[in-house]
């Protein structure tokens, strides 16, 4: 907080095994008046849920791993269709979500769980929620040769062609990144990496050409380059 940053977010590992810190640190952060969030799998009851609302919770972001199958096959089985369910509960709830999904090869990528992605977000969270493809690497023992290129861009596009409004790919520089008027197609936001490079907003979070609003949380502004750049 003394650096100036504008809130907090609880990621990497799974933050719900952090569940109690987080409760403490959410609420010692909304005295400070900054935002808190989470980078989860989405697997926690609606009653942790509420806890964490009560405590500051702001923003949640939820990966979905894909189809029932790779649950069974890498996760242990929890049911996806839990996590659908908890996020379409925190959007009712005025939890802002985004949803990620880490496309991995042989795993996540083919056709059928892409296109099953788009429809369940779709039906559960409606198309303002924004959808993320993140390109995967092998790492440590997972050795699955790295997304294709052209499975990132065909996500993109399904989920476009779909009706979705805010498609992003991850881990691809340059590719995706950007936020454009779903009505009127203009640039809003620029964005490089972590860096927010050009933002072209209302003071009310509305397109300047057009007028449509966007479900934007607080100001968007543009942000310095970070060290990860």
């Amino acid at each position: 907080m003394a650096r100036g940053d504008d809130g907090i977010c609880v990621s990497f590992n799974e933050p719900t095994l952090l569940f109690e810190f987080s409760l403490d640190l959410f609420t010692l952060a909304r005295k400070e008046d900054k935002y808190c969030c989470f980078v989860s799998n989405g697997y926690m009851t609606t009653e942790a849920l509420d806890a964490l609302i009560e405590a500051g919770l702001d923003g949640m972001n939820v990966d979905v791993k894909g189809r029932q199958e790779a649950y069974d096959r890498y996760c242990g089985g929890p049911k996806v269709r839990g996590v659908w369910e908890l996020a379409a509960y925190a959007r009712r709830q005025g939890v802002h979500i985004e949803v990620v999904s880490l496309l991995v090869t042989g795993v996540s990528d083919d056709e059928t769980t892409v296109r099953w992605i788009i429809d369940q977000h779709l039906e559960a969270l409606g198309p303002d929620v924004p959808l993320h493809f993140t390109r995967y690497f092998p790492a440590r023992s997972f050795t699955a040769p790295l997304t294709p290129l052209d499975h990132m861009e065909r996500a993109w596009r399904w989920a476009k062609d779909a009706g979705i409004h805010y498609v992003y790919l991850g881990n691809l520089r340059g590719r995706g990144e950007d936020t454009h008027c779903p009505r009127c197609g203009s640039l809003l936001i620029r964005r490089q990496g972590f860096a927010t490079l050009e933002v072209h907003l209302t003071e009310d979070n509305c397109c300047p050409h057009c007028r449509n609003p966007l479900p934007i949380v607080g100001r968007a502004r543009p942000s310095s380059p970070s060290r990860f750049d």
